[in-house]
């Protein structure tokens, strides 16, 4: 009687046991499940400040950090250089990086961000072999499988990044709309600068603020949307004049005190990238450039490419006042822009973490095309250098059925 108890004793002290076992090993399951769903968050200006002044302390060899000026909402505009001889104008190719012309599309400067880690992080390190495969560099960030297996990406190249930021001079404003990133759990599209005739809806579109053909509102007005570019209660409002606006001002200044090559303007959203123009279907004098590299890009990251003839752009009938169209159109830059993600912001931390790596070797890829761009022979189009002969030019089109 006794042993039998005593094993009736042991099998329920076993079954307790597994019992508990299992109680545990769900609730790990469940924990790990949870800490998965944890949605990814987004740099705000403040934290985003406090960790670039921290790697501009630890990197002053090739990091450089200085405001651009002070926003309505008195925040600074940072400027990011990135260089060899990073306190001297080189007589290097410069490119130009810009994030957060609209403050909710977060994904904008999440990734540029993300790219300087990644500069300071890499510069200073040696070869090292990142996949434990036994070969260095051999997969490099460039959206192929090179090393044939079955993995992309996955052994960066540390050599590149030194060989990037010591020929070239990189310049990034992360984010140059900090009062509309701020504003509001989701951001705000515009500025936070109020004007005339504003209630709610204050502001201005950063991006139709910049001053190229600003003209061809009053010549088309239809066709170019003035009726709500002009509104200022719309999300599309432009301003009362080009570069009304303290943000735009700073990258005019910027642009127009160094000597910059090739540029990419990030947004979101739709996987997709074009370059000028947005304001009609005419292709550029650099188009075999634009597409070259276009194609470069859109091989990295998977996006369509859309070039000056597309069906994307320019609609409804033409997009006035870009960045993009600015520093091509009047200073012979070869810009792109390139609208990030499946969706506006999106939270998923392993989404975040694809698109930030993909366009750490979009920007490497650019930086390295810098250098190939010789300024002098940058073309901007000589048909469409005023106002009169541009509108010669779209009646001339209207008349042949062809927008």
């Amino acid at each position: 009687m006794d042993k039998m108890l005593r094993k009736m004793i042991i099998i329920l002290i076993c079954t307790f046991i597994l019992i508990i076992g299992s109680f545990s090993s769900l609730g790990f399951t469940y924990q790990n499940k949870k800490a998965a769903l944890i949605p990814y968050e987004y740099y705000d200006y403040q934290n985003m400040t406090k960790d670039l002044q921290e790697l501009y302390k630890n990197n002053t060899d090739i990091m450089k950090m200085v405001s651009l000026g002070k926003t309505y909402e008195n925040r600074d505009v940072w400027l990011i250089k990135l260089s060899d001889n990073v306190n001297e104008n080189e007589d290097e190719p410069g490119v130009l990086l810009i994030g957060a012309h609209h403050g909710n599309e977060k994904p904008s400067y999440e990734s540029l961000i993300f790219f300087i880690k990644h500069v300071v992080d890499y510069y200073n390190t040696e070869n090292i072999d990142n996949d434990e495969d036994g070969t260095i560099n051999e997969d490099p960030i460039d959206g192929k499988d090179n090393d044939n297996d079955s993995k992309i990406d996955e052994d960066p190249s540390e050599e590149r990044v030194r060989n990037v930021v010591d020929e070239t001079e990189i310049f990034i404003i992360p984010m140059v709309n900090p009062d509309g990133v701020e504003y509001g759990e989701d951001g705000w599209r515009k500025n936070r600068n109020p004007k005339e005739g504003q209630s709610g809806n204050i502001g201005v579109d950063l991006n139709r603020n910049y001053g190229f053909m600003w003209e061809l509102y009053d010549i088309f007005p239809t066709k170019y949307g003035n009726f709500w570019t002009s509104q200022p209660e719309s999300w599309n409002y432009r301003g009362e004049e080009p570069f009304s606006e303290a943000e735009t001002t700073a990258v005019k200044n910027l642009v127009e005190s160094e000597k910059i090559n090739i540029s990419i303007s990030y947004h979101s959203y739709g996987k997709w990238l074009t370059y000028p123009w947005t304001h009609t279907s005419q292709i550029t004098p650099n188009e075999k450039l634009f597409l070259l590299i276009g194609e470069g890009i859109a091989s990295i990251n998977g996006y369509q490419l859309y070039s000056g003839k597309s069906t994307l752009l320019p609609w409804p009938g033409g997009t006035i006042g870009t960045s993009e169209n600015w520093l091509y159109g009047v200073h012979g830059i070869i810009s792109f822009v390139i609208e990030l993600c499946g969706t506006r912001v999106p939270r998923n931390s392993d989404t975040v973490y694809r698109y930030c790596t993909a366009h750490v070797g979009v920007n490497l890829y650019v930086c390295e095309q810098a250098a190939s761009i010789n300024p002098d022979k940058v073309c901007i189009t000589k048909e469409l250098s005023t106002p009169l002969q541009h509108a010669q030019y779209l009646l001339q089109k209207i008349f042949l059925q062809l927008v």
